[in-house]
């Protein structure tokens, strides 16, 4: 007997738990969604020149001179900007006008003209193809995740890569959620959910494992305003009065706020398309 699901049943649990997420959030929603569910925490995103992220060496480890690249929810350029310096071209797609505007922001800081930005989700009509396909803590809230990887591997000519946590970035805020909603958070897919999908698509893969220390940010405000957007909270409610209060209680860790206290492992997989 195999252990490895069949893809529809793959394909199936990943929908199944996207979806208990999804509606637990808006059963707990207070007030409307926005239009832009980033434009809150956008700032959080602005590309900083680093150095010292062991899965930002292995990415680059990966790219070959003169190749493009398609980053795929490129989000602020976390990835998008140290890989224009590595690579031809990089064509950075992302729905959000808040954090397209970081990504070019921090393009201008940087004297970086080789990104090429496309306001567009995926996946999406006349896609652009590239040597390879990127996605970076991006997917775990795609319910219809296989139509959304085929449209990936269709655009990469070389080379398929997905950057993802054991835990959803989201996760962090779990804690919060359970204190604030008086119920635990129903989690996404991640990492192990991931590897086991692509088994089942008869996808073989490498994996390059590390790992991602606890969610920190440099001020109370930015810590808040993640987690209000996390707990869906709507502004001067009494559950945020009360996450104002847990936020104000935080000890500050190395000059910053660190969310939670464990370091989560981190995966960069990539598999031929």
């Amino acid at each position: 007997m195999s252990v490895i699901p069949s893809s529809e049943d793959a394909l199936a649990a990943w929908a199944l738990r996207v979806r208990a997420n999804r509606d637990q959030a808006e059963r707990v929603r207070e007030g409307a969604e926005g239009s832009d569910f980033y434009a809150p925490v956008a700032q959080v995103f602005r590309v900083p020149r680093r150095t010292d992220e062991p899965a930002l060496h292995h990415l680059l480890s990966l790219a070959l001179a003169g190749e493009r690249w398609l980053d795929i929810g490129a989000g602020g350029g976390r990835y998008a900007l140290p890989l224009a310096m590595r690579v031809s071209e990089v064509i950075a797609l992302d729905p959000s006008p808040a954090m397209l505007d970081q990504l070019r922001a921090g393009m201008a800081e940087h004297g970086i003209e080789n990104v090429r930005v496309v306001a567009s989700r995926w996946p999406m009509l006349d896609a652009p193809t590239a040597d390879v396909a990127l996605i970076a803590h991006v997917g775990y809230d795609i319910e219809d995740i296989g139509p959304f990887l085929d449209a990936m591997e269709a655009s990469a000519r070389r080379l398929c890569v997905a950057i993802m946590l054991a835990e959803s970035p989201a996760a962090a805020a779990a804690p919060f959620f359970q204190q604030i909603h008086d119920e635990p958070r129903d989690l996404l897919p991640a990492l192990p959910e991931f590897l086991a999908l692509l088994l089942a698509r008869g996808r073989l893969f490498e994996v390059w494992l590390g790992e991602r220390g606890p969610s920190a940010h440099q001020d109370r405000d930015m810590v808040l305003a993640f987690l209000r957007q996390q707990l869906f909270l709507g502004p001067h409610s009494e559950k945020d009065t009360r996450l104002q209060a847990l936020v104000a209680s935080l000890p500050e860790v190395d000059g910053g706020l660190a969310i939670g206290s464990a370091s989560v492992p981190l995966g960069v997989v990539s598999w031929t398309p």
